[in-house]
Formats: C-alpha cells, structure tokens, sequence
C-alpha cells in the first residue's frame, strides 16, 4: 500500500493552487498547437510583455501590427495580398497564446506570495515553487526567442526552437505535478524501491521525449505528410532527404514523423510491460492502478494520434492529441511518484504481523 510516514508537513491548500496552474499549462500547450496549426505565431512582431497584454484598441493600431506583419517573409511567400481582416484572425490566435502566459504567471505568483505570507507552503516545497516562478519566467523569453527566428528568412518559427519551448513548459508542468502531489501527501521518508524506481523514471523520460518529437513533427508541418497508418504511403519507412546530413534528424518531415511513431511505439510497449510486471510481482498497492490507467491514457493517445494523423491534422483531434500527451505525461509523472512513495507488500505484510505479535 501506499505509506505517508508523515503528515504534518502537508498543504492542501498548496497543492490545490498548484494542480490548477497545472491544468492551466495544459491549456496553454493546448492552445500553443492551434496557434501553430493555424500559423498564426508569427502575427505579432514584438514583444511587450506589459503592454501587448492589451489586444489593438483602434484603427490605427491594428494598421500598424499588420504593417509590421506584412514586413515578415511568412506574409510575402505565404499570406501575400492578405486583408486586414484576415490578419486579425491568426492575430486573435497569438495574443490569446500570450494572454494565457500571463496569466499562468499571475495565476502562480500572486497566490505564491500569498501563501508565502501566511506561512502555508512547506518549508521543504518553498525553493521548487521559487525554481518554478523562475522557470515560468525563462519560457517567456524563450517563446520570444522562438518567434524572433521565424520573423525573417523563414515562413515559420524554427523546429528546434519550438521543440525547447514546448519541452520548458513540460518541464515546468512536470514540476507542478509532482510538487502538489508532495503538497497533498505529506513528507515521506522511506527508502523507495531502487529497481522499481528507475523503471517508472525510464517510463517518464520516453514519455517526455515522445513530446519533444510531438513538437519537431509540429514545427516542420509533418504531420500533413504521409497521412496513412501503418505504412508511410504503402511503404514500410519514409524517403528520407539524407543530404541535409544530421539536421535530418531536425528538419526531414518523413524521419520526424517516423521517429514520432517509433517513439509512441517504444511508449507503448514499455508501459504495457510495465503494468503485467507490477500485477505480477504483487507491488504495493496503487502502483498498478496508477500504471493501468498510464496505459489506458496512452492506448486513447495512440488512436488520437492515428485519426489526426489520417485527417491530414483535423483541429480538434489534433488539439485532443496535445492534450492527450500533456495527460499522458501527467499520469507517468504520478506513476514515478506513486512508486517512489510505495513499500513492497511483503514489507508491509511482516510489519502488520509484527505488531499483531
């Protein structure tokens, strides 16, 4: 069973503030992908991180965003001729995206500072939620970051660098994750089982890097090539542009799409092996709960991933598909931690023995 040796030193309030600013990132990944779906990260050109929170208020302020649009290589190879109109649809897509940064930020530094001052964070959660509100910081520079390499000399934002900034906003939503569940439970402070422990980290790095080749398939538009499943146009792997030599690995939409479907691949699999050695080996309860619903969650995200993929990138599975991987990551981090917190039954059977002695 699941053992919390100590629980004075819980929060709930803590882990509730932080589980909603998880739910939040969720979003704004969410959110992320249709405006890269729609191609409208590009619509604004500066970055203002107090001002832009206001969307244009007049005529003349929209002329000059569309402007400073119309100066960028995206509108002169894809949306030349482009109405003001139109430009205020993908511009509606990119502010709500900046909007919903801001107000992760204030949705975790306000109530940080409160619960600060009443003394309510454990002591030993206080320097990850400081680590977080600086990370969460740091993504904002990094989106910056990402949108200055597609503003010239390029029709969109690059791969890589769109790839960073999902895996920073992962990393972050990991984080929440995991410190609202110490929040919740309590300190605990028995020795986890080693071996165990490893596995269930293993799970969550392939999870993690299965994302990151979600947002290289996203960057380079490659989930609108080679739209059937399981073959790659009725041929078992992709052509590959080999002359772009390692970058390949960055840039060639078949090799990025066929490293996703390889990695969703190891992720199930490995998952599935998981769960039959945890029921078999008997471990402690709640670990194999936690890893059958990890496998439930990653079977749905696979027939997610088939139908965006043989849509040709329909919206709404695609944006179900993102979710779907920021849930998937969500359930192996609980899993990892669920296991960390766990003891052997048989641990667990002597000690209730004992005491009935």
């Amino acid at each position: 069973m699941l053992r919390f040796q100590s629980l004075q030193d819980r929060s709930v309030p803590t882990a509730v503030w932080l589980g909603s600013v998880a739910l939040l990132v969720t979003a704004m990944v969410v959110v992320g992908g249709i405006t890269r779906l729609t191609e409208s990260g590009l619509s604004i050109t500066e970055w203002a991180p107090v001002t832009g929170a206001l969307p244009p208020l007049s005529d003349a302020e929209w002329n000059r965003q569309f402007e400073a649009y119309r100066q960028t290589t995206q509108y002169a190879q894809l949306n030349a001729g482009m109405s003001l109109e139109a430009f205020k649809g993908i511009f509606w897509w990119e502010w709500a995206h900046r909007l919903l940064g801001r107000l992760i930020g204030l949705a975790f530094a306000l109530p940080f500072f409160v619960l600060l001052v009443l003394r309510e964070i454990p002591q030993r959660l206080a320097w990850r939620c400081w680590v977080l509100l600086g990370l969460g910081g740091l993504q904002g520079a990094v989106g910056w970051w990402m949108v200055v390499s597609g503003l010239a000399g390029r029709v969109d934002v690059a791969p890589e660098r769109l790839t960073v900034h999902l895996g920073l906003a992962l990393v972050i939503f990991v984080g929440l994750v995991w410190t609202a569940l110490e929040a919740w439970a309590g300190e605990d402070h028995h020795r986890p089982p080693q071996g165990w422990s490893r596995g269930a980290a293993a799970l969550l790095g392939l999870v993690f890097v299965q994302c990151l080749l979600g947002g290289l398939v996203a960057g380079n538009d490659a989930g609108r090539v080679f739209t059937d499943w399981p073959l790659f146009e009725g041929a078992l792997w992709p052509p590959i542009d080999w002359s772009l030599g390692a970058s390949a690995f960055l840039h060639d939409q078949g090799l990025v799409q066929a490293m996703h479907r390889m990695g969703g691949y190891a992720v199930f699999v490995a998952v599935l092996i998981f769960v039959i050695q945890a029921r078999r080996r008997r471990m402690a309860q709640g670990v194999p709960t936690a890893a059958q619903t990890l496998f439930v969650a990653v079977v749905i995200q696979a027939v997610l991933g088939i139908a965006t993929l043989m849509t040709a990138l329909n919206p709404w599975l695609a944006g179900l598909h993102q979710a779907g991987g920021v849930a998937v990551l969500g359930l192996a981090t609980w899993l990892l931690w669920s296991v960390r917190r766990s003891q052997p039954r048989m641990f667990m059977n002597a000690a209730t023995s004992a005491r009935a002695l």
